[in-house]
């Protein structure tokens, strides 16, 4: 039986909190230490059930990781060290572990199969397989591989152009990554717009160059990684919900500690401040690979706005929340060029649409997007779900903290995905 929370409206939101450790680095921090050579330690690594599937496949190819404490130590075999896994690489809930481990498992001289939970198997795949054949794997998978299961024999690879219809940081790193394998050859990958860029950060980080421009990312391959050791700043898409409750919930002051600031991540903040909120934002002085600030957030009078185009990539999987924030601000909000949200863990348009709908939301979808009238105040008194969406189930924890009467919520343990102690931290906050 999925777990069920009872929730109810807060009087305020006041202290701060040290957001969990960034869910895309944290995953490639783990592939990128299994194909380097030497010792790569990690700290703030999430301890989340997708970057644990990470974990679990990688160890599946012979590669040594220890968890201790929040350190993870990888004792990386170099990447023609993987083994030929005897059992099938289970990547649960994770997209990130899927595509960007094809693109590693693309250049290796062994068989491999991958699956995932139904959400994974409902998720579009021929957006990595393609590229992945016509730079030379032999991949076949449900539909040709569209879908999960995925079996994949690695092939000796060429460089390839590749034009990828979608800004997609999965798709762009999947190729990137088989790049690597090819025998010096170069491998470009252009997009319509900038997708994040964690993966040519952090190749260069464990030593591999890299060049980018404005919508494209090149690789030559035939380089190798260096361990290195990481520190995995504070996810900035987990922060994002509780910077919208600091932005709604009456009375409320959170700063939030460490948090990832890449400019590729940054549309929440973007939003934010296009909406007139109180934020304040405090950068740290020594930058790592990744840039970190302190985040402060307070109650604020927000205003609708449109959120579009390029900056859509920036916060694609902050639009849920988004959604709530827009709903607390006056006038109409516009949601527009996000139809990436109809293949994620849920079809997010019309998931968002439907739960925030059932407590009192003046919202409809579009066809790819949605748009928010407000302000409106939200009721409660309703059942609510995540639908195995752990994006949706924050979403509508924190929409549970300013409805009038509680708010059921089924599937809560979905939230455990990317924020295993999100409820301990809204508990802390509330006063």
């Amino acid at each position: 039986m999925s777990e069920i929370k009872n929730l109810v409206k807060v009087e305020r939101l006041v202290g701060e909190i040290d957001i969990p450790g960034d869910k895309s680095i944290s995953h490639r921090a783990v592939m990128f230490g299994s194909i380097a050579n030497g010792q790569t330690l990690i700290s703030n690594f999430l301890m989340g059930a997708d970057c644990l599937s990470t974990v679990s496949c990688f160890r599946k190819m012979g590669v040594t990781i220890n968890i201790e404490e929040g350190q993870v130590s990888v004792d990386g075999k170099g990447l023609a060290g993987l083994v030929e896994p005897t059992d099938i690489l289970d990547v649960g809930n994770s997209g990130t572990t899927t595509r960007l481990m094809m693109g590693i498992l693309a250049g290796t001289s062994f068989h491999s199969c991958i699956i995932g939970d139904e959400s994974i198997a409902r998720r579009p795949m021929s957006r990595v397989t393609e590229p992945l054949k016509m730079m030379g794997a032999n991949i076949d998978g449900r539909e040709n591989g569209q879908y999960t299961p995925i079996s994949i024999r690695g092939g000796n690879l060429k460089g390839i152009q590749y034009q990828s219809p979608v800004a997609s940081a999965q798709v762009k790193s999947a190729i990137l990554l088989a790049g690597l394998q090819t025998s010096g050859e170069e491998t470009i990958v252009t997009e319509p717009h900038k997708s994040r860029d964690h993966t040519e950060r952090m190749l260069r980080a464990f030593g591999v160059k890299v060049q980018e421009d404005e919508k494209s990312a090149s690789i030559v391959g035939g380089q190798s990684l260096q361990a290195t050791n990481i520190f995995v700043p504070g996810d900035i898409s987990s922060a994002a919900f509780f910077l919208v409750a600091g932005a709604i919930v009456p009375n409320s002051e959170i700063v939030l500690k460490n948090v990832g600031i890449n400019p590729t991540r940054t549309g929440i903040l973007d939003v934010l401040k296009m909406m007139g909120a109180s934020i304040e934002i405090i950068p740290h002085n020594e930058q790592p690979f990744e840039p970190i600030a302190d985040i402060i957030i307070k109650t604020s009078t927000l205003k609708g706005t449109t959120i579009d185009g390029d900056l859509i990539p920036k916060l694609i999987d902050e639009i849920p929340v988004i959604a709530l924030l827009a709903t607390q601000a006056e006038g109409e909000t516009i949601i527009k060029d996000a139809s990436e949200l109809k293949v994620k863990e849920t079809n997010r348009i019309d998931t968002v649409v439907g739960e925030l709908t059932k407590i009192g939301a003046a919202i409809k979808a579009t066809d790819d997007g949605m748009i928010i009238t407000g302000k409106t105040s939200l009721v409660g008194n309703a059942v609510v779900s995540s639908h195995g969406d752990h994006r949706i189930g924050m979403m509508l924890a924190i929409a549970s903290c300013i409805t009038n009467e509680p708010v059921q919520l089924e599937d809560a343990g979905a939230i455990d995905v990317s924020y295993p102690n999100f409820f301990e931290h809204l508990s802390l906050l509330s006063k």
